[in-house]
């Protein structure tokens, strides 16, 4: 297992929450978060209270899901102290019975019910998510391709999992070939490009760049289908061969155009340049 070494601060309510990136996820120190919805001067009793009654009621996968990770303590030292993914922070969070916790609670309920009437009727789904892209600053035409981009990838993945593929692994393969053949660019090296860290790159794509990507997982999708492809080889040479496809678009556009199509620009900076233009700066 591989863990970031760099461990990072989150702030909460004008508190400090250590946190560390371990397995690809955030890790959030509990006696941290404990102290700032409980209060009191002794939140590592408190948890280790909580984490025996947890225990006793028949909770043990909660014990079990805690890891302990060296983080900075107040003498500067790295020390050992329990962390916690964001899922099971959210089940520790559940069993707290303070009335600091409540308003998270409400939140956590209304959160799930959401979740639930989403299920029953998926358009709600896309219309939270066009709300929050808004919310975010993204221009309408940007959203219009996102949601559309994200249609076009539920497909394709629809598509591996009923042809055999079903792995995070697999997935991640399949999708790097795709993303190679468009842009000569994996996902990881892309990020890099526009600076990311743990961002969603396609958060970070520009209209082109949304378009491409679109039709390279839409061609996969086309020969998956006409191929009828079966188990993961079949399925990863159509995805090299769909992201070729919309690769050869690509470098037709560049010839046309005179410039390349990927840019270092992110949407944070391409957010500021909208602004200015809308001030009428320059």
């Amino acid at each position: 297992m591989s863990t970031d070494r760099s461990t990072k601060l989150a702030v909460f309510n004008g508190k400090h929450i250590r946190k560390i990136l371990h397995d690809g996820e955030w890790w959030f120190s509990i006696i941290d978060i404990i102290g700032v919805l409980v209060g009191g001067d002794r939140p590592r009793k408190y948890w280790n209270d909580l984490k025996n009654k947890l225990v006793a009621e028949g909770y043990s996968e909660v014990s079990e899901k805690i890891g302990q990770m060296k983080m900075p303590a107040p003498d500067g030292k790295m020390r050992l102290t329990d962390c916690a993914n964001t899922e099971t922070m959210f089940r520790i969070i559940q069993s707290i019975p303070s009335p600091r916790v409540e308003p998270f609670k409400r939140w956590l309920a209304r959160v799930g019910k959401e979740r639930i009437d989403e299920i029953e009727n998926p358009e709600l789904a896309i219309v939270r998510m066009q709300e929050l892209y808004e919310k975010k600053g993204y221009p309408k035409e940007w959203i219009d391709k996102r949601l559309r981009g994200i249609a076009v990838r539920q497909d394709l993945t629809d598509e591996w999992k009923n042809r055999g593929s079903s792995t995070s692994l697999e997935y991640a393969i399949l999708t790097n070939e795709i993303m190679h053949g468009t842009f000569d660019l994996k996902v990881e090296e892309y990020k890099q490009v526009k600076g990311l860290e743990r961002e969603n790159l396609r958060d970070h794509m520009t209209d082109i760049e949304l378009i491409l990507t679109m039709l390279g997982e839409a061609t996969t999708t086309k020969l998956h289908r006409d191929r009828d492809s079966q188990g993961f080889e079949p399925l990863k040479k159509d995805a090299e061969d769909g992201g070729a496809v919309a690769g050869r678009t690509r470098k037709d556009i560049e010839t046309q155009a005179g410039k390349p199509v990927v840019t270092s620009e992110n949407f944070k900076q391409l957010a500021w340049k909208g602004q200015k233009k809308l001030n009428g700066d320059t």
